[in-house]
């Protein structure tokens, strides 16, 4: 286990020498046996996996039932009957059908790659490298290649890319708070630890992952790859499944009925027209049963929206683009509505609520309270009050000249800190009065500073002290943890700094004070840390916070707006998740209840079931907490997002129903385990990226509402044909159907699929963020929007219908009368669109307010008129020229009974 052993037999059961290393034969032989450092990922599905699970669709199922009764009805007519147009038409319906089949599946396989090449360029941004020791010689390798027993040497700001074990450190600590939760650096020892001692106490380790802050040390490799403890970690995952979307679940459910109506339909239509023929004409031939075929064709493609899975790649592929725009990269189109139908938001606090940014919000010198404006690495900011500043210079110097960290400026002009967070947090502070160490200690005056001596902070002394000589004076410094510093202090007014450091504890500050004790030359020499570190004089008391982000309040009002629940998970303590909660505005004050991993294991999951709805904030928790969480939320019906940045979160985001990782400080294993990435890290973008799957999801609505009011026409227009038609009509046989199957897959794909595409640019009728999450256990017709596409889409099918009667009774030939029923049902669908996309009526949206529509309606009824001029779509769509007045009846008639019932419901309206 290594953590309970000498350093001495650590090296020896590897192998390994800690002043020569392995040899390059020796790593070749561990590579082998090993192999590489890294996290093993679940093989991406192949791309012809894509492609072929596509075809799984309940929609593509009943369509590949089509072509495949094209293709037999077209080889019958061409075989049997010598009918080579009737033929040539059906082979035609079959080709066409196949076309919108392959643009569907390659939408998707689009979609797939696209996120794939995005994930892979953030992954490029994270390749390390480390300092190795082989053969004798240091190096520079990737980190792939690190095997066990390889002696590595690490520094401030280094990352820590395996699993090692420490056999000598300098002042080092470590971040860990990737596996952890906490924002506390750990200091490091070398000595072995009793063997019942925790992951997160085992201080003689490193885990792979973790952030060197301060100091540097040398270890050797004791795992790589998936024995580390991040790899454990990712193991998890394979043991969680991915959850079903709700827009998945309400389309597949809705096109599971559409696929039993179909089949219904087709079933009913060859049943029925065959009686009809044996009815009135006394016999039945396979002539006859190849016009009903037609028929059964046309609808079997009219009863289901064959642009549906197109329409809804396209919409979601329109949101994940409003979304990058928005530093949102999602990797699942469907997830994109997901988000819109969240209920609870489950984050993560540090590095997401949170910056990961210590700063000294408060500080009590001199006798008086200071308040610090600014947060993070800025030294921008005011102290109040300002009349008082120059009395706590001597505490805030004390503080940065016993320190080590600093604060630089990149390339970019931002401010990068290097060194413990905590001493980061002082310096800043420093800044913000224009104290600077360096300058501090490189001054030529009467109060030059220099730093003769230094004693590290450990553990067990709880403080760090600096012997410096200022001018002819000696002194030593001293910060550390309030309580012991108090233990050792000779102020008289101790009372006073214990009442603060009671008050700046309930706010969930984190306390550090600062002492100074002036000694003799020979002292400062000569004397022992022990001797000292005592009757020191109190100088200051720090009050210091992980700041939250300034943006997260303002989102979690709009999410709580929303009827969306925000809950903390965090390995941090209780009263600081507390405290960070009430601020952010996630609980109102810090009586709520906040519970405990230790509490959480002592529950049953009926347990944590009754009690997880009200519970807002979670303390001091694991990932298998977090996992549990997320699980019986799931159970009351809710849909979780849980947000994260650390490998600790990534069996949660994989749990939960939308997983939200951070794409800058993020780790690999978190962003492949998300479906969203935000690419700024802000929570602000996870409130948009809610605002547009809100959006998405009412456009899919408003589309579908308009796909499948051209469904019913279609459908109802053919079944009027085939039962009521019982004897020819001039020209018209009584076995032509009111519409070709070509002429639907026209209406279906090119008039009412480009407007659907477009309503997919609608913004929001109303303000959707002051709205509740939709139910998703409620179909998607609920709410009315059953009986409004039944009254319309039966309308619609009567006026096709009517308008093909009298087009056959007026004489026209057969292609004349099906052109009039087509142009009749494409212009009544294309004045529905506009009906369509208001939950209210037309008249309640300006038809103008989306420009890309107005586009698409124009093109969908200019190409329509044109299918019925070229003698190209004559010849394959079976269409015929008409007169000008004919032209003028289609287009304006079918648009009376689209404004009479919006007149109506509008009238209803404001009698309400």
């Amino acid at each position: 286990m290594f953590y309970n052993q000498n350093k001495e037999d650590v090296l020896k059961e590897l192998n390994s020498s800690r002043h020569e290393g392995l040899t390059r034969d020796e790593v070749k032989i561990r590579l082998e046996k090993y192999g590489k450092n890294e996290i093993q990922q679940e093989a991406p599905t192949p791309i012809w996996k894509v492609l072929l699970h596509s075809f799984k669709e309940p929609l593509v199922i009943i369509l590949l039932l089509a072509v495949l009764l094209s293709l037999v009805s077209g080889v019958y007519d061409l075989t049997q009957n010598g009918d080579v147009k009737h033929a040539m038409s059906s082979f035609y319906e079959a080709i066409a059908i196949l076309i919108l089949i392959f643009i569907n599946s390659g939408l998707s396989v689009w979609q797939t790659v696209s996120a794939r090449k995005s994930l892979d360029s953030l992954k490029e941004m994270n390749n390390h490298q480390v300092s190795v020791l082989r053969d004798g010689d240091w190096e520079k390798i990737k980190v792939d290649l690190l095997v066990p027993g390889d002696i590595i040497s690490v520094k401030m700001g280094d990352f820590i890319e395996a699993d090692v074990r420490w056999f000598k450190v300098s002042e080092l600590q470590v971040l860990e708070a990737h596996l952890t939760g906490e924002s506390d650096p750990i200091l490091k020892v070398v000595d072995a630890l009793p063997e019942d001692t925790d992951l997160g106490d085992r201080k003689n380790m490193g885990y792979s992952g973790s952030t060197v802050t301060n100091g540097n040390g040398y270890a050797v490799v004791v795992a790589t790859g998936m024995e580390t403890e991040l790899g454990k970690i990712a193991g998890l995952l394979k043991d969680t499944k991915d959850q079903k979307t709700p827009i998945e679940k309400t389309v597949n459910d809705l096109t599971r009925k559409l696929m039993y109506v179909a089949g219904g339909v087709v079933l009913f239509t060859l049943v029925a027209g065959s009686l009809k023929t044996w009815l009135t004409t006394g016999t039945f031939s396979f002539t006859s049963f190849a016009a009903i075929l037609s028929t059964a064709i046309a609808l079997a493609v009219a009863a289901i929206p064959d642009a549906l899975p197109a329409v809804l790649s396209i919409v979601l592929t329109i949101g994940a683009t409003v979304l990058t725009k928005s530093k949102g990269l999602i990797k699942s189109l469907n997830s994109v509505e997901t988000l819109g139908s969240t209920t609870f938001i489950a984050s993560d606090k540090t590095g997401t609520l949170t910056k990961n940014e210590m700063t000294v919000t408060r500080f009590f010198a001199d006798g008086t309270e200071f308040e610090v404006e600014g947060r993070g690495y800025d030294p921008l900011g005011e102290i109040t009050p300002s009349n008082k500043i120059d009395s706590a210079k001597k505490f805030v110097i004390a503080s940065i000249l016993n320190n080590e960290a600093n604060v630089s400026r990149d390339e970019n002009g931002n401010y990068v800190p290097f060194g413990n967070p905590t001493d980061v947090a002082l310096v800043v502070l420093g800044l913000k009065l224009n104290l600077d160490r360096h300058e501090l200690l490189n001054k030529k005056d009467e109060t030059d500073y220099d730093i003769l001596r230094v004693f590290p902070f450990d553990s067990t002394r709880k403080m760090m002290s600096v012997v410096i000589k200022s001018g002819d004076e000696y002194k030593v410094l001293t910060k550390g943890a309030p309580d012991v510093l108090l233990n050792i202090a000779i102020n008289t007014d101790n009372k006073a700094f214990e009442t603060k450091i009671d008050e700046f504890a309930n706010e969930a500050l984190r306390t550090l004070a600062v002492g100074e004790r002036i000694i003799s030359e020979d002292e400062a020499m000569n004397a022992s840390m022990e001797d000292l570190e005592k009757d020191i004089t109190l100088l200051g008391l720090a009050g210091i916070i992980d700041p939250p982000r300034e943006e997260v309040r303002d989102s979690v009002e709009t999410l709580h707006n929303a009827d969306i629940n925000v809950v903390m998970i965090t390995g941090d303590h209780a009263k600081t998740a507390q405290a960070i909660a009430v601020k952010l505005g996630i609980i109102s004050h810090t009586g709520t209840q906040v519970m405990e991993g230790k509490q959480i294991d002592k529950l049953s999951d009926d347990e944590l079931f009754d009690k997880v709805e009200d519970i807002r904030v979670y303390a001091r928790v694991s990932p298998e907490h977090k996992q549990r969480i997320v699980n019986q939320l799931q159970r009351h019906g809710e849909v979780v997002a849980m947000t994260g940045d650390g490998v600790n979160d990534a069996p949660a985001l994989r749990a939960a129903d939308i997983g939200v990782a951070m794409g800058i400080n993020g780790t690999d294993v978190t962003k492949d385990s998300a479906d969203l990435i935000l690419l700024d890290d802000k929570f602000t973008t996870i409130e948009h990226s809610v605002e547009a799957g809100r959006t998405i999801f009412t456009n899919i609505k408003n589309f579908m509402r308009h796909e499948l009011t051209t469904n019913v026409a279609e459908v109802l227009s053919l079944l009027l044909g085939l039962l009521l038609i019982t004897h020819d009509i001039g020209n018209v046989s009584s076995n032509t159907p009111t519409l070709t199957a070509l002429m639907v897959l026209w209406v279906n794909m090119v008039s009412d699929a480009l407007p659907s595409f477009a309503l997919g640019y609608d913004v929001p009728e109303s303000d959707i963020m002051n709205e509740p999450p939709r139910d998703t256990h409620k179909s998607i017709l609920a709410n009315g929007m059953m009986s409004r596409i039944i009254v319309r889409g039966i309308t619609m099918g009567l006026v096709v219908f009517v308008a093909f009667v009298l087009a056959a009774r007026s004489g026209m030939r057969v292609e004349e009368a099906q052109t009039v029923a087509f142009l009749t049902l494409v212009f009544g669908q294309l004045w529905n669109v506009f009906d369509a996309r208001s939950s209210k009526t037309l008249f309640h949206r300006n038809p103008f307010g989306n420009p890309k529509l107005v586009m698409a309606v124009a093109f969908s009824a200019i190409s329509s008129l044109f299918v019925t001029i070229s003698p190209f779509f004559n010849e394959v769509m079976g269409t015929a020229r008409l007169s000008g007045i004919v032209y003028l009846m289609v287009i304006f008639i079918p648009a009376i009974p689209v404004f009479l019932i919006s007149g109506i419901k509008a009238l209803v309206w404001l009698k309400k």
